[in-house]
């Protein structure tokens, strides 16, 4: 079988650009011993990928020079060598970026399409949802009654954590860029939606919808974000970070806001996390998200771009607001 594959030729200095990547055609082997053969059905993009494009070591090794870069990936068993796995059988993994593989069948995870559909498992059922999940639940401590802002709340996280803090009784405040991002975020639920893009002060957009402040932050964005989340949280505020997008394609470095202060005189938490450190919480998290799917509390939300090779234009799309939702290549 043959497979067309993306592989990075220079790290990033600055914003993507299709520049940076090769459309590579390889020959797929037959499985061997224990090996399965798998056609992807829909590969992830996601905005961590921007750091290991950087050629950087951070919790993650950087992306190989003319080697295919890997990411989440959905696809169906097409031969099979493993006594686990059958034709047929869908299976996520991360061998994205390309259109099929050869692997071990031990490190693929098996899933069930027979309620959600296979893309899911890359969105609202899979990375994303695990990070809305453990921000809210651990990192937040999130309470019946108190009030969250979701930051990028048109994105894949923060489309899942709208609907997650919802059904578990909170009101929920989001940020997002434009008119129709914003009526997709309240589509989901969100008590108050405010258009970064159409105020000056964030921090007195978001006081006019919580006069009271609010108790959590899930930190998406960063940058003038973070500023006025810091004004606007209550005392004993709770910040989950898991991402500062707003910074990623900075050339420079960064400067500190002038109101980080403010976590002392509040006794504000802030924690950052990465979501494998938390693999621990994913049976909870998957009890839960069918319980609120059971109820018709969730539903998931998506942007999909056709064809391995517009998988870099799909990355791109993440910085510059293209996607509702989890963005997804389908192959």
């Amino acid at each position: 079988m043959k497979s067309r594959e993306i592989h990075l030729n220079a790290y990033l200095k600055g914003a993507p650009d299709p520049k940076y990547y090769d459309v590579v055609e390889t020959d797929v082997p037959a499985p061997g011993d224990g090996e399965v053969l798998v056609r992807n059905l829909y590969i992830s993009v996601d905005p961590y990928m921007r750091g290991r494009m950087s050629g950087i070591h951070t919790y993650i090794a950087p992306f190989g020079i003319g080697q295919v870069m890997d990411g989440g990936a959905v696809g169906e068993v097409i031969e099979s060598n493993f006594d686990g796995l059958k034709p047929g059988d869908h299976v996520s993994s991360m061998h994205g970026w390309r259109e099929a593989y050869t692997a071990p069948g031990a490190g693929l995870t098996k899933i069930d399409t027979s309620i959600l559909p296979p893309q899911a498992f890359l969105g609202i059922a899979g990375m994303p949802g695990l990070t809305a999940y453990v921000g809210i639940k651990r990192m937040i401590d999130l309470q019946p009654g108190e009030t969250l802002w979701m930051s990028a709340g048109a994105g894949a996280v923060g489309s899942s954590g709208i609907q997650f803090a919802k059904a578990m009784g909170a009101t929920v405040v989001a940020t997002a860029g434009g008119a129709e991002k914003c009526a997709f975020v309240k589509s989901l639920g969100a008590d108050h939606v405010v258009d970064y893009k159409a105020t000056d002060d964030l921090t007195a957009a978001i006081t006019a919808v919580a006069p009271d402040g609010v108790d959590g932050y899930f930190e998406n964005v960063g940058g003038t974000h973070f500023t006025a989340a810091l004004n606007t949280l209550r005392r004993k505020g709770r910040i989950a970070a898991c991402g500062m997008i707003q910074r990623y394609n900075d050339t420079s470095a960064a400067t500190l806001p002038d109101n980080l202060t403010m976590m002392i005189g509040k006794s504000l938490t802030i924690r950052g996390f990465i979501v494998s450190d938390h693999a621990d919480m994913f049976t909870d998290f998957v009890s839960d998200l069918g319980n609120w799917m059971a109820a018709g509390k969730i539903k998931p939300a998506e942007t999909v771009m056709e064809g391995i090779e517009n998988a870099p234009a799909a990355f791109s799309g993440l910085f510059t607001g293209q996607n509702t939702g989890k963005m997804l290549v389908k192959i």
